[in-house]
């Protein structure tokens, strides 16, 4: 997707954004239905209505002016800056729901001037009128989008008459032989959700941004002048409208009673025909140049995008844009299109609002805006749009909520890439950065202790049954490091960067979600060592190191330095040895589901550790049908009830699903009856004891050594020692 913007008409501050943002917010609202505020709620009221609501347009404003003077803005318009800050799939779910409403706000602004127009000849069909206006400014526009801005020079001095009549006007009285209907009242939010439309006319200059010379100094001063000039032109009018003592029915009732109030009411007439087509003018300048710029990040098939001209006009972009409007005319009620245009423009105010918030709470270095705003204002803004989009409707806001999520889980499907860099991995770095930091105050406790695991594996396509195993136990719920090593003597930056990116798309595929790691190294021993020690940051610290067996001789010694570094750096590790008749053959022990067996000791630190590994196992989906047995042995049958009563007290006390069963010995060694027992069992889990401190590795390979060979016979078997500070065996206690 191309940054670059496309050749536009290179319009300045006052005309291509302060005039179609205010003629688009002193439209048919202003005319028709501020009357109709005041009568249902109040002067009182109706000026806090007006101050809510520009109070919102204008933080926007505001987060507008920042996010626009920190980059080179595009066409598109609220879709280009949210796009361009939280990511094309964000843009997009806030940028095809925005580009709707600026459609239907086409039909909005046309059914004003049916209405008014209506009332003046009652012999007119409301749609009939919506639909050949709609098809003479939609020529306009198609047309010439200069011409069209052009005429509403003509406009604005039509709406500054209007109002120059309405202020020199006075009470009027109305016909006592035309009876006035008794219309109930509404109370603040419907009142609300009808009036917001009002000041969302800075979307009709935001969306003309690629067409703009200078948009980083004309969207900023033009947005925020509008609003401004908006609020004090509606305050202004529901002052004078209370002074004249109309009555409240009179005002509900009555969409032409700022006309009866004039001293030349046909200016006032001309005002809102003038003002509401200059308004559907702007929203359908606006509305096809972001379905434009949707086009072509391709987000909607590109053709819909293309431009035609010398001016790049979006011309089928228009045709769309004119069906839908069409669909809005066919409802023609001003009172039922106004609350769905107000949800979904509170949704973009609010992510326009939450794209500044985050931008300025990150502060990247890229983050350097022309116009400053403290981090409140935005994080205001989007708090106003949540908390009102809530107050006018709970349900239609979680259905908006969900259509942007929705969306969003789209475009992420589709994976878009864009050619532009977002602050998503910057927020990512945020949370990252103050959650690490708060994570240096608590302690891990058995309660929520996770593996966090460190896989040495080299090359995953040699020991892949290694980096499944230590997936299936992490489940995507804690982490997995996959290191491999480059030998020392060939390495270089971009062959540790080959390696790690082959590793990455290995894994990818395979749909293993892991961190990789390559570093180069005098063997593999020397680079395990130093991944032990150092590997890292902050708090998250591999806890268990997951390792393949050695049974080369050659080895033990260099295998069994590694286990007691290990068990000095308090770290947990896990062995697993495949059957020596497979070896390099064989399939990933996730792969085989049957049974696992778990040898259970009383006394052992490991025994444990070995249950919590193949409970969470268990949870996985390749393990989820095995059948878990905890096994443990005795001298003599003397104690084989205590033993079997102790190990299924133990089973039922910690909660876990498994076959208890205790084995005798007699005249057999322990190793011996594991193997008899366990000849079946898909995945075996032992222990491996801890090096003492006075032992040699000479002497520890010596046991290492006797413990792979003890099992050979065996299916896969995992050797777990326990090394962390952790008193594993309170995992399975009740926590009070």
């Amino acid at each position: 997707m191309s940054e670059k913007a496309s050749a536009g008409y290179g319009f300045g501050t006052f005309k291509g954004v302060f005039m179609p943002s205010i003629l688009t917010i002193l439209g048919v609202v202003m005319y028709l239905r501020t009357g109709w505020v005041l009568g249902n709620v109040g002067l009182p009221t109706t000026i806090i209505i007006v101050t809510l609501a520009s109070s919102i347009t204008f933080l926007t404003a505001m987060s507008l002016a920042a996010l626009a003077t920190n980059m080179r803005v595009g066409g598109g318009g609220a879709y280009f800056i949210i796009s361009r800050s939280l990511g094309v799939e964000t843009g997009a779910a806030v940028g095809l729901p925005l580009y709707l409403a600026q459609a239907l706000g086409i039909a909005f602004y046309i059914a004003g001037f049916s209405e008014s127009l209506v009332q003046i000849v009652p012999s007119l069909d409301p749609t009939v009128v919506g639909m050949t206006t709609l098809v003479a400014i939609t020529a306009l526009a198609y047309l010439s989008a200069d011409f069209a801005l052009k005429s509403q020079f003509v406009i604005m001095a039509a709406i500054v008459v209007s109002l120059a009549s309405f202020f020199l006007g006075e009470a009027f009285v109305p016909d006592a032989a035309v009876a006035q209907p008794n219309v109930a009242t509404l109370s603040f939010w419907p009142v609300f959700a009808v009036f917001f439309p009002a000041v969302t006319g800075i979307e009709a200059g935001i969306a003309m941004s690629g067409d703009l010379k200078n948009p980083t100094r004309s969207l900023p001063v033009g947005t925020i002048l509008a609003v401004v000039v908006g609020y004090t032109v509606y305050v202004a009018i529901a002052v004078f409208l209370d002074a004249q003592n109309i009555d409240r029915q009179t005002l509900i009732s009555d969409p032409l009673v700022m006309q009866k109030v004039a001293r030349w009411g046909n200016a006032v007439l001309v005002g809102i025909w003038a003002a509401s087509l200059s308004s559907a003018v702007g929203a359908l300048l606006g509305a096809p140049r972001t379905l434009q710029a949707l086009a072509k990040d391709r987000v909607v098939p590109s053709f819909i995008g293309r431009g035609f001209g010398k001016y790049n006009d979006p011309r089928i972009a228009t045709l769309i844009s004119f069906v839908i409007a069409t669909m809005g005319i066919m409802l023609g009620d001003l009172n039922l299109i106004a609350p769905v245009l107000s949800m979904f423009f509170l949704t973009s105010y609010g992510v326009l609002n939450l794209s500044a918030g985050i931008e300025s709470l990150i502060s990247n270095a890229a983050w350097r805006p022309r116009f400053r705003i403290p981090t409140w204002v935005p994080i205001a803004g989007f708090g106003a749009c949540l908390v009102v989009m809530l107050m006018i409707a709970p349900g239609a806001t979680i259905l908006a909520v969900l259509t942007v999520a929705a969306i969003y889980i789209l475009m992420k499907r589709r994976s878009l890439r864009a050619e532009w860099g977002d602050i998503r991995l910057g927020l990512m770095i945020f949370v990252t950065r103050l959650l690490l930091y708060k994570m240096e105050d608590y302690r891990i406790t058995e309660r929520t202790w996770k593996p966090n695991l460190l896989v040495l594996s080299g090359s995953p396509t040699e020991r892949w049954y290694l980096i499944e195993l230590a997936d299936a136990i992490a489940q995507s719920r804690s982490f997995v490091t996959v290191a491999s090593f480059v030998p020392e003597k060939t390495w270089s930056a971009e062959r540790l960067d080959s390696l790690a990116e082959a590793t990455r798309e290995y894994l990818l595929k395979r749909e293993v979600p892991a961190f990789i790691r390559t570093l180069p190294a005098i063997d593999p021993f020397e680079g395990a060592a130093t991944m032990i020690r150092s590997y890292g940051f902050g708090p998250l610290r591999p806890n268990t190191i997951l390792i393949g067996e050695t049974h080369q001789a050659a080895s033990l010694v260099r295998y069994a330095e590694l286990v007691q570094l290990v068990a000095r750096s308090k770290r947990n590790l896990i062995v697993v040895r495949e059957p020596l008749e497979e070896e390099g053959s064989a399939a990933p022990p996730a792969k085989r589901k049957r049974r696992i067996d778990v040898w259970w000791s009383p006394k052992s630190a490991n025994t444990p550790l070995m249950i919590a590994v193949a409970v969470l196992l268990r949870r996985s989906e390749d393990w989820t049908d095995a059948t878990l047995h905890l096994r443990t042995v005795v001298e003599t049958e003397a104690e084989h009830a205590g033993a079997a009563e102790r190990l299924q007290q133990f089973a039922t006390d910690a909660r876990v699903r498994a076959t208890t069963e205790v084995l005798v010995s007699g005249d057999r060694t322990l190793l011996e009856v594991i193997r008899e027992a366990s000849d079946d069992a898909e995945l075996v889990f032992m222990g491996l004891r801890q090096p003492r401190p006075d032992e040699s590795a000479e002497e520890f390979s010596k046991y290492y050594a006797e413990r792979i060979e003890s099992t050979k016979d065996l299916e896969a078997t995992v050797f777990v020692m326990a090394g962390e500070q952790i008193d594993f065996n309170r995992i399975f206690e009740d926590h009070g």
